[in-house]
């Protein structure tokens, strides 16, 4: 038999984790939505067999730059180096249906995000000549585009290995203006199917978690620029102390294919990759006794990357609670 309570644990952190990939900029502006690092999360693969509501907040924090000498594809123009801050706040509610007794059990969630970035080009070019102006910086804060996931299925293996199957997706419904250098909205949809997968080893207080996924984007009607897919891959262990959990955290985006459109052919495709690791610290507790409650904090500064934002300070920190 399942263990509710610990996997009511699994079901707050899962939420964390399944909001997390995203950004202020589309491929284009050399991020995408996924941040290499911030999906997986403690008990990843793990989706709980009780009915419950699980309501997740978390914050994203970028700060990353490509270099002047690099053209960066951002909107209908390009630019000339790029230095981008990004705050992203995501509110949460996941409901886990009432599947009865058995190995598969289901649930839906919907997130509403709202974005705070900032960014300052050395120089813009613009037009097909591409004839180059002065440097210039653009902010935009405002509702993201929405996240929502119509279907998450979990399968348990066991008490100790779990499985989370989910196909995900991001609607265009922020505001976009392809003129501007920062927007709150990518102006695509994008499909995420995503695997996640949790091996527990309790009798040495240790977890180890992985979440991969593919994302697939249409096209910025406005700029008729078309980002290639992307994989993503987040690998987690953590060493449990009582409450506390210590551990490393991994990330890769490897772009599958060459952009297209006007400004990603005269790039050469502007195909892009990137690697991060960092630590990671977790706490879990109960409300009143009964009621879980998680935090978390992670830092996860890029080891390695090309035609993607390279940032030493990317922090995540979340807090979910199970009712």
């Amino acid at each position: 038999m399942i263990n509710k309570s610990r996997l009511a644990y699994g079901a707050a952190a899962w939420v964390a984790g399944m909001m997390a990939p995203l950004a202020a900029h589309a491929t284009e502006g050399a991020l995408g939505r996924p941040v290499s690092g911030t999906s997986v999360v403690a008990n990843a693969g793990v989706v709980p067999p009780a009915p419950v509501w699980i309501f997740n907040l978390s914050e994203v924090y970028l700060d990353g730059s490509i270099g002047g000498s690099r053209e960066v594809p951002i909107g209908g123009r390009t630019t000339l180096g790029i230095d981008a801050k990004i705050s992203l706040t995501l509110a949460t509610a996941m409901k886990v249906w009432n599947t009865g007794p058995g190995a598969w059990n289901f649930a839906s969630s919907f997130t509403l995000p709202y974005v705070w970035t900032t960014v300052h080009a050395n120089a813009v070019a613009s037009g097909a000549a591409g004839s180059v102006s002065g440097g210039a910086s653009d902010r935009a804060s405002n509702l993201f585009d929405i996240y929502f996931s119509p279907i998450i299925a979990g399968y348990h293996f066991s008490e100790t290995r779990h499985m989370a199957l989910s196909f995900n997706v991001w609607a265009p419904t922020g505001q976009y203006d392809k003129n501007a250098l920062a927007n709150p909205s990518l102006n695509n949809w994008t499909f995420v199917p995503q695997v996640a997968y949790t091996h527990l080893m309790p009798q040495y207080g240790l977890a180890f978690n992985a979440v991969a996924a593919f994302q697939f984007y249409t096209r910025n009607t406005a700029t008729d620029y078309q980002n290639a897919p992307l994989f993503t891959l987040d690998l987690m262990g953590v060493k449990h102390f009582g409450p506390w959990g210590l551990g490393v955290v991994m990330g890769t985006v490897q772009q599958l294919g060459d952009d297209s459109g006007p400004t990603a052919d005269r790039l050469h495709g502007f195909r892009g990759h990137d690697f991060a690791i960092g630590p990671i610290v977790t706490y879990d507790t109960k409300l009143g006794g009964k009621t879980p409650l998680s935090f978390g904090l992670r830092w996860v500064p890029t080891v390695s990357s090309r035609n993607r934002l390279d940032s030493t300070a990317t922090f995540m920190m979340t807090a979910t609670l199970v009712m």
